[in-house]
């Protein structure tokens, strides 16, 4: 979704029935000028590319899932190996691709957390940039003294706007532990992965290492 036509973005908003909602009424932006419409194009374009960060955001979501499955059988994969192994080096290099399985889920599984924090903070964003749209539009309408647009407080779309944005800083900071989390977890699999390739002679090929 790279452009959405003017008077039908609002309507697909609508219908997800964003908080921080106040619209300006349609009748009042279909009598702007043309040439006042294409002022509204920057805060139109900033608005499709909030919708998409949420689908991106949901996709990662759905890349994670899959990779915590994939990863799980390669664990279980390796705790067979353990039992088949016919020597000592065999055996220490299932243990080590065991370690590194178990430090590669709970990294994962971290992510996800992280991603679904992050996907939350899109779909405020997202609210947040219909906001703007909104205000740009309203900004727009009394510039071309639209009959109507006397009777909607700016004041009031421009508090809108701020008090989205200050949430979005403040669920920004809540994911603080998240995002140190993901870090270590992130850091512990990637030792375990080392010394695994390590002792598979850093075989960039070998079964047991896998890079996500």
């Amino acid at each position: 979704m790279k452009h959405i036509v003017l008077l039908t973005l609002p309507l697909f908003l609508a219908a997800c029935g964003p908080s921080y909602g106040m619209k300006v009424p349609g009748s009042l932006v279909k009598k702007l000028p043309f040439e006042v419409r294409i002022e509204l194009l920057e805060a139109e374009n900033e608005l499709a590319l909030a919708v998409d960060k949420v689908d991106e955001n949901n996709n990662e979501i759905d890349r994670a899932r899959d990779n915590i499955r994939r990863a799980r059988s390669r664990q279980e994969a390796a705790e067979d190996e353990v039992d088949r192994a016919t020597d000592e080096v065999s055996r220490e290099v299932a243990k080590l691709a065991i370690e590194e399985s178990e430090a590669r889920v709970e990294y994962l599984r971290a992510k996800q957390r992280l991603s679904v924090g992050l996907r939350d903070v899109s779909e405020l964003s997202r609210n947040c940039a219909f906001a703007r749209f909104e205000f740009a539009k309203l900004t727009a309408a009394r510039k071309a003294k639209v009959e109507g647009s006397e009777k909607l407080d700016p004041k009031e779309f421009e508090e809108q706007v701020a008090e989205c944005e200050a949430e979005v800083k403040e669920e920004l900071a809540d994911l603080s532990e998240e995002q140190k989390e993901e870090k270590t977890t992130r850091e512990a699999w990637e030792a375990k992965k080392t010394a695994l390739a390590k002792k598979t002679f850093d075989a960039r090929a070998s079964p047991y290492v896998e890079n996500l």
